[in-house]
């Protein structure tokens, strides 16, 4: 065989490899989901994100057509979760809930995670903090909380869903505009941080009114201020932080995200079963019995928010004592 018999052999087959891969590829972006699809949660069972998160999979299931399962896994303030997800092979069968943590970590130098390591596949609510204390504690009101604490410097213990988080940081960005001395008190979720408050061990708590709805009900725990710019539709009788004189709102947020990589063909199947999901009438039903405010973006909407988001909270961190 002459040498450009032996070129063209070798480009013919080169061009019959490329045509295969490609209609491979093709063909699996078609049969696209053919198996599980699972989602990683980086907080703890029982929480918010794990309750939405939940809700959002079984209502995703009809759309795709395989099972979506929750795998839970904490650490680091949502950060051992998040690189999971980030990590994971960007084959559209991993996706992950990401919190506002998600914009916040690398700020506080806790992971290298940044909103760009991830393809977007929605945003579906919006949940300010909440300064949630036991029904019999000495304080009625969030004035007389914070008196309280000026009058105890150090004494009030403050339990968040774990350093760093959003709960930690909207405790700090209070104490911080209320002039208070408190101490932080991390967990592996807000749902551990709730049931450490309910058996007396911590003080109060700054996380969502979904996650102490239960002991709010039960009469075991009382909210003295939300954190939004309004007051939250949960509850209805309670004032925000601005309306009692401290200029400060801190809210989280939550949606669903791909490893950076996922096909088109995969994101977009799957960003058309998420917003069905979101506009169900199990998951609205959620929403208003959880006290969350719904707020749906797209894709590349919620990117650019979470990207925003970013940007805000690199220049608050360095402005609040974490003191943790």
């Amino acid at each position: 065989m002459n040498k450009k018999v032996s070129v063209f052999m070798m480009v013919f087959f080169a061009l019959i490899l490329t045509a295969c891969s490609s209609s491979s590829s093709n063909s699996e972006a078609a049969n696209y989901p053919d198996d599980q699809v699972e989602v990683i949660v980086p907080f703890a069972s029982g929480g918010s994100s794990d309750l939405v998160s939940r809700t959002i999979a079984t209502e995703m299931e009809s759309g795709l057509g395989v099972p979506v399962t929750i795998t839970n896994k904490t650490g680091g303030s949502g950060a051992t979760g998040m690189l999971a997800v980030k990590n994971a092979q960007s084959d559209g069968y991993t996706l992950g809930y990401v919190p506002v943590e998600m914009s916040m970590l690398d700020g506080l130098g806790l992971a290298d995670i940044k909103p760009d390591d991830f393809e977007y596949i929605g945003q579906l609510m919006t949940i300010p903090a909440a300064i949630t204390v036991p029904a019999d504690a000495p304080y009625d009101t969030i004035e007389d909380f914070v008196q309280y604490a000026k009058d105890n410097p150090g004494e009030i213990q403050i339990g968040n869903s774990g350093a760093g988080s959003i709960w930690h940081i909207a405790a700090a960005a209070f104490a911080q505009e209320a002039d208070v001395d408190v101490e932080y008190v991390p967990y592996e979720g807000a749902a551990p941080a709730v049931t450490a408050l309910m058996g007396g061990h911590i003080s109060a708590v700054a996380v969502s009114p979904s996650e102490v709805s239960a002991g709010v009900a039960s009469g075991d725990l009382k909210v003295l201020a939300v954190m939004g710019d309004e007051r939250d539709p949960s509850l209805p009788d309670t004032p925000t932080m601005k309306e009692s004189g401290y200029d400060v709102s801190v809210a989280g947020w939550g949606g669903f995200v791909a490893p950076k990589g996922t096909p088109e063909e995969a994101l977009k199947k799957l960003r058309e079963s998420f917003k069905e999901a979101s506009d169900s009438d199990k998951f609205q039903k959620l929403m208003e019995d959880r006290g969350m405010i719904p707020a749906y973006k797209e894709g590349e909407e919620f990117k650019a928010y979470a990207e925003e988001q970013y940007d805000y909270f690199n220049e608050l961190i360095p402005t609040i004592e974490l003191n943790q």
